[in-house]
């Protein structure tokens, strides 16, 4: 059976849940991964409101369109960082989490958020999150002033600290939490990946949600990924991602905001960037990935209506087919 093709609505929050449904039934989808913000997926109602689960349902049914996963990015990446007036602004469906802006506060809160989401996952009957952690040592990543081994490491026992508590409520509501593997991340590229699962002794409850974009432009190879954590991809995003460097942009970006062509890198919609994703789907079918291929629809130079509607047309075309059953050449054994 193909993978269903879903659309991530975080970035289509702005539009009333049964309109984006709506659209990604026009758009050609099989299903939505939605987010916890706007009012795609409310984790407090659908604790508190017994009916609330089901009406999301229907409105899915309605359309024919399937749901596999919820994502509570912003919340989880309250949980490690370093608060600052920026985490206000990724707070704006979930102001409860803020509160008075004490840092430690949002901490605390978010984590307990994080709880109550895998409650309302297992409510929905959704057996995956993704999500962030944010990172507390991510400002250390350029080892100048020079970063003891002791300040890293620290970063790592603090994901423990404060995750295992969240995957604890996880593996009670029979809910994976799925990593996006993604820069201001405990884990943004592979090495860093392993010594998560280090950090919480390999716990079934943690994997990740494989996006190829935020690999690519770091220079790792985003099938390597798949193959070093076959039995953890718990999801998939599909985006795509380019580098342009021309002898005058740079790969750390310059504090130039996405969109802007002096970048050195930038966000492009499937297909259009500089991914292979011919060789993911090669690597997604060794490993027996039978999930959903969800679109995280970025590129500013695009409109968005346009762009989601082919990246689900390229996505089935290129990354839906199934693996073989039987060698090319089993006929000459037959």
């Amino acid at each position: 059976m193909a993978r269903p093709v879903t659309l991530f609505t975080g970035q289509w929050a702005d539009l009333p849940f049964e309109e984006m449904a709506r659209k990604a039934k026009e758009f050609g989808y099989d299903g939505m991964e939605l987010a916890c913000w706007g009012d795609h997926f409310e984790v407090g109602k659908a604790l508190e409101d017994e009916s609330y689960c089901a009406r999301k349902r229907d409105i899915l049914d309605s359309h024919d369109l399937q749901c596999h996963a919820i994502s509570a990015h912003l919340v989880g990446q309250c949980v490690l960082d370093h608060i600052d007036e920026r985490h206000q602004g990724i707070l704006f469906s979930a102001e409860h989490v803020w509160g008075d802006g004490d840092p430690a506060g949002v901490n605390e809160r978010a984590i307990e958020e994080m709880k109550d989401t895998a409650r309302a996952a297992q409510k929905f009957g959704i057996g995956i999150v993704n999500g962030f952690t944010g990172s507390s040592i991510w400002h250390l990543n350029y080892s100048f002033p020079p970063v003891p081994e002791s300040m890293i490491e620290s970063g790592f026992q603090l994901l423990a600290e404060r995750f295992n508590p969240i995957l604890d409520v996880f593996g009670e509501c029979g809910v994976k939490f799925a990593l996006e593997v993604h820069p201001t991340e405990i884990a943004f590229d592979l090495y860093t990946a392993q010594r998560a699962l280090e950090a919480l002794d390999h716990r079934e409850e943690f994997g990740f949600n494989f996006d190829p974009s935020h690999l690519h432009w770091q220079g790792v190879d985003p099938v390597e990924f798949i193959r070093a954590f076959p039995d953890r991809i718990f999801h998939v995003h599909v985006k795509d991602a380019i580098t342009t460097l021309d002898g005058r942009s740079g790969i750390l970006a310059s504090h130039l905001n996405f969109g802007d062509h002096r970048r050195g890198w930038d966000f492009r919609s499937p297909g259009r960037g500089g991914i292979n994703f011919e060789e993911i789907g090669r690597a997604l079918n060794d490993i027996g990935y039978e999930g959903p291929l969800s679109i995280e629809w970025e590129d500013c130079g695009m409109d968005r209506e346009f762009g989601a509607r082919e990246a689900c047309g390229f996505t089935k075309e290129r990354l839906g087919f199934a693996a073989s059953g039987r060698a090319f050449d089993a006929a000459f054994e037959e």
